[in-house]
């Protein structure tokens, strides 16, 4: 009963009030996420960078400080040490299910040093008993692939936007919808350099992802807009665009608080590996339920479509 009146389709919610505010806050936030990844750059991981990485366990008690200590002498490149958690360890009421500790190593490639014969000599000598999981690496060839392969994937899949958008509805309509996924990654970016979470191929994966998730809630806007417009062909396009974002609204913040959900435990309880994804798609759904409703509707505004939907238009996407 609480959640039917709070989204009670009868209380018309004003959107554009602010509209005007909104696109500055918007506009200031794209500009300081500019200039941090200028400035700061983004934390990548070994992924773009090359370098090895080393899951190891050991079976007694032993802090991340001590395993920095021994390879900090040692003329390695960048090292980045954390502490995998077992979330099993914190359900199960203090029986542990696996006593052994677990430690991801990433070390930057360093020229003329075999970093794997390296780590793996000094922590045999000061760890005792330690095991060596999994070592991974990733030449600097390879890595800056990655990073090319990984910017034409996000450029790709923003292009094949706008042009699917363009088909079903009106060009208006695909400006919209993409700048509004440029407005979510670009965000998503600028909250990465100042937080300094590791940016890696995970991260891109999750950026492919929120462009599919505010994808699918500007097309749902859109559909209603189009709809509405072909059955109030007299009322102002300002009115259309909010009554359009109330029909959908209770749809849209339904939508977003299940996924966050499922999000917030998997960034709580899923340990240290997947943090950085999880948190990136968190923010991915807040940023993306924010332009679907603020940015890409504020574009259309902007930009005029035509009011008649039942006449062809030959110059028109629709006719696909």
């Amino acid at each position: 009963m609480l959640l039917r009146g709070l989204f009670n389709q009868s209380n018309e919610i004003q959107f554009f009030r602010f509209s005007n505010l909104l696109s500055y806050i918007s506009l200031g936030a794209i500009g300081i996420s500019i200039i941090l990844f200028s400035v700061l750059g983004l934390n990548y991981g070994i992924d773009f960078r090359g370098g090895t990485m080393f899951m190891v366990s050991t079976p007694e008690k032993i802090m991340v400080s001590n395993i920095r200590y021994t390879l900090s002498s040692s003329n390695l490149g960048d090292i980045s040490i954390s502490q995998a958690t077992n979330p099993l360890e914190t359900l199960s009421a203090g029986a542990l299910l696996n006593s052994d500790n677990i430690f991801i190593i990433k070390v930057e490639k360093t020229e003329g040093i075999n970093v794997e014969t390296r780590v793996k000599s000094l922590l045999q000598n000061s760890v005792p008993n330690i095991k060596f999981l999994q070592i991974e690496s990733v030449g600097s060839k390879v890595s800056s692939e990655l990073v090319r392969n990984g910017m034409l994937a996000v450029f790709f899949a923003v292009a094949s936007v706008l042009i699917y958008i363009w088909l079903r509805f009106e060009w208006q309509f695909a400006l919209g919808a993409v700048l509004a996924l440029i407005h979510d990654v670009i965000l998503t970016i600028g909250i990465f350099s100042i937080l300094r979470y590791e940016f890696n191929l995970s991260i891109v994966a999750a950026l492919l992802t929120i462009i599919g998730y505010s994808l699918n809630d500007t097309v749902v806007v859109f559909d209603r807009v189009r709809e509405n417009l072909r059955n109030f062909k007299s009322l102002p396009l300002l009115k259309v665009l909010n009554m359009s974002i109330n029909n959908t609204f209770s749809r849209t913040i339904m939508t977003s608080v299940t996924t966050l959900l499922a999000l917030g435990a998997l960034y709580l309880l899923g340990g240290d590996v997947i943090r950085g994804f999880t948190f990136a798609m968190i923010w991915g759904v807040l940023v993306g339920t924010y332009s679907s409703i603020f940015v890409a509707a504020k574009i259309l505004l902007m930009l005029d479509v035509k009011r008649n939907w039942d006449e062809k238009d030959s110059k028109a996407g629709t006719q696909f």
